[in-house]
C-alpha cells in the first residue's frame, strides 16, 4: 500500500453563490487504500466535502490536490478519471437510453477495449442485479434500483477512488451485505473508498477510519471505535452510537473488543452460555 497522500486538502473553505459557507478551515489527508465514512447531520459539509475530491467544486479557500494535482488547474473529466463520484440523488446522474449504455458510457469515453467493456458491464449488470433490465430506459426503475445503476456505472470502470454517497438508501439487507464485501475486497486492492452516510449500522462493520463534520467543519478524525465510543461528541454532531457497539456497552462482561457483526456477536453469546451463563 501506499505511504503518500493521494487527496490533500489544505485550509479549505467553500462558499456558495448564495453566500452559505458549507466549508470552514478544512484540512485532511487521504492515503491510498483506506475506507473511510464521512458522517454528520444533514448539512454539516459532507457532499460539499466529497464534490472537491474530483473538481465539481473548487476551493474559494485554501487548496485541494488530487494525485498532486491542484484541483483548480485540471479537469472534472480528468479527475474523473481517477475518482468516481456517486451522487446521493441518481437522478443526477442518469442519462442514457439504456441500462446497458449507462453502465458502458464511461468505458467507452476513456476508450478501454471491447472485450473489457463487454466483461465489465457483465459483471456490473449480474452483481447489481440489473441484467434482466440491460435494455430498460434507467428512468423506469425502482428508486432502488436506481441507485444500483448508478454505482455499477461507476465502479465498472475501476477507478482509484471510489466515493459513495448515501449508498444503502433503497437496498435491501443483501445488497447491503453485497457492497460491504465489495468495499472489502477493494480495501484489500489498495483503492481508496470514501462513504457518505447516516447508515451507521452499514458503516460500522467495516471500521473505517470516521471523519465527524459538523457545520462545515471536521469535529473529529479517528478509528470508528473511538469514534462512537465518544458521548460528548456523538451528542455534538447528532449522531447515535450503532447498535452493536451500544450493546457491547451495556454489557457487564464482554470481550476485548466491541462487536462488529451479528455472526460475531452471537458467537460470542454461544460461547458465554458454553462456560456457564456468565452475563451481563
Amino acid at each position: 500500500m501506499q505511504t503518500d497522500s493521494i487527496i490533500e486538502f489544505s485550509r479549505v473553505s467553500y462558499i456558495y453563490p448564495n453566500g452559505k459557507r458549507a466549508l470552514r478551515d478544512v484540512s485532511l489527508s487521504i492515503k491510498a487504500g483506506e475506507v473511510i465514512a464521512v458522517v454528520g447531520e444533514n448539512g454539516a459539509g459532507k457532499t460539499t466535502l466529497v464534490k472537491h475530491m474530483n473538481g465539481l467544486l473548487k476551493p474559494t479557500i485554501g487548496t485541494v490536490r488530487v494525485f498532486g494535482l491542484d484541483t483548480r488547474g485540471v479537469s472534472v473529466a480528468q479527475l474523473s478519471r481517477r475518482v468516481g463520484i456517486v451522487f446521493q440523488n441518481p437522478h443526477h446522474q442518469l442519462f442514457a437510453e439504456t441500462v446497458e449504455e449507462e453502465v458502458s458510457f464511461a468505458l467507452k469515453n476513456f476508450q478501454a477495449g471491447e472485450d473489457v467493456i463487454k466483461s465489465r458491464v457483465e459483471w456490473a449488470l449480474e452483481f447489481f442485479g440489473l441484467a434482466e433490465y440491460r435494455t430498460a430506459s434507467p428512468f423506469t426503475l425502482s428508486e432502488g434500483e436506481k441507485k444500483r445503476l448508478t454505482i455499477a456505472a461507476v465502479m465498472a470502470w475501476k477507478p482509484d477512488v471510489l466515493v459513495l454517497d448515501e449508498p444503502t438508501v433503497g437496498q435491501d439487507f443483501n445488497y447491503r451485505e453485497k457492497l460491504q464485501q465489495v468495499i472489502r475486497q477493494l480495501r484489500e486492492q489498495g483503492r481508496t473508498v470514501i462513504i457518505v452516510s447516516h447508515d451507521l449500522e452499514f458503516l460500522w462493520p467495516l471500521q473505517p477510519r470516521t471523519i465527524v463534520m459538523a457545520r462545515g467543519e471536521i469535529l473529529a478524525d479517528d478509528r470508528a471505535d473511538r469514534v462512537f465510543t465518544d458521548g460528548r461528541l456523538l451528542t455534538e454532531a447528532h449522531l447515535r452510537r450503532p447498535q452493536l457497539l451500544e450493546l457491547w456497552l451495556r454489557l457487564r462482561v464482554k470481550p476485548e473488543r466491541p462487536f462488529t457483526s451479528t455472526g460475531e456477536t452471537v458467537s460470542w453469546i454461544r460461547g458465554l452460555h458454553q462456560r456457564g451463563g456468565e452475563g451481563g
